[in-house]
């Protein structure tokens, strides 16, 4: 295991592309240019690439081909399987404008099945490929506080660890191609359980006639603290759910989760009840809702 924290100071500037300007990749694609990186962004939608240019400066491209062409790594951090391989594989996918021995990290929370593909595809054309989940949300990505799990080989992943740290507190291989996105699955898990057990130990509260905010706090300084609890527990009590990580991309996360379990026979029974239990908050309309939401079907 290699992890690296912040010494992205002393990288020389290099040309790089970003792939994917949504939530997460729009301020990750910024911090790399505020690093003094030559950075190139593609988006489908032109304007939201417009935006980026107008306030990072660099430039932006019309296909991943054109913005990956002549960078030393191109990064990406799309929605799903699907929208990977379309900025990827074709005619005018990333692959197709990358010189040989450029390095492409994939940023998007996907199957470890595609990471493979991927990598093959990429050796078979002198490329690299390292699949880079990343844990901490959109504030994460705003902050530049992200954690990156990478799978992949040992040699494009020290090329790319330290320019990570541009938008991340901690860059650190787990394994060979398909291990990042396996170990963003373990993430997943332990989040789905957290928020659920938080969810319930709140209304229990509230039924109960508890300040919950006050027992929040005191039980915040033993062995029930966690990242959700500090950072969730009282905005559920609030009733406020418009944070960064979504409803439906947390079923989109638990889809790859269970699909995994199927395959590698790992029995996941608080997991899959917990996907049922996002499904109810997506009957509510609260497909949007950040995933504290849990606690709107407990009321």
């Amino acid at each position: 295991m290699t992890t690296t924290t912040r010494s992205y100071d002393s990288i020389p500037p290099l040309k790089l592309a970003f792939l994917g300007l949504g939530v997460m990749g729009y301020p990750m694609a910024g911090h790399l240019a505020r690093a003094g990186h030559a950075v190139t962004v593609y988006n489908r939608t032109q304007a939201k690439a417009d935006a980026w240019v107008s306030e990072f400066g660099g430039s932006s491209a019309r296909t991943p081909a054109a913005a990956a062409a002549g960078a030393d790594i191109v990064f990406a951090c799309v929605g799903n399987d699907s929208d990977l391989r379309s900025v990827v594989l074709g005619e005018e996918g990333a692959f197709a404008g990358m010189a040989a021995g450029a390095v492409f990290v994939d940023h998007t929370t996907a199957s470890a099945e595609i990471a493979r593909e991927l990598h093959a595809a990429a050796q078979a054309l002198g490329l690299h490929f390292v699949d880079a989940p990343v844990s901490g949300g959109q504030a994460g990505a705003v902050n530049g506080a992200l954690t990156v799990m990478c799978g992949g080989d040992t040699e494009p992943f020290a090329q790319i660890q330290a320019v990570s740290c541009a938008f991340a507190k901690a860059v650190t291989r787990v394994g060979d191609s398909g291990a990042g996105q396996l170990a963003k699955m373990v993430n997943q898990i332990c989040i789905a359980g957290l928020v659920q057990g938080l969810a319930e130990a709140i209304a229990f509260g509230q039924k109960a006639g508890l300040d919950m905010k006050l027992v929040l706090d005191v039980i915040g300084k033993g062995a029930a603290q966690s990242w959700q609890l500090d950072n969730r527990g009282k905005t559920m009590v609030d009733g406020q759910f418009n944070f960064g990580f979504a409803v439906d991309w947390m079923r989109k996360d638990l889809g790859l989760v269970l699909d995994e379990g199927r395959r590698n026979g790992a029995r996941l029974p608080v997991t899959a009840l917990v996907d049922q239990f996002y499904a109810d908050v997506q009957a509510l309309s609260g497909g949007r809702w950040d995933t504290s939401s849990l606690i709107k079907r407990l009321g």
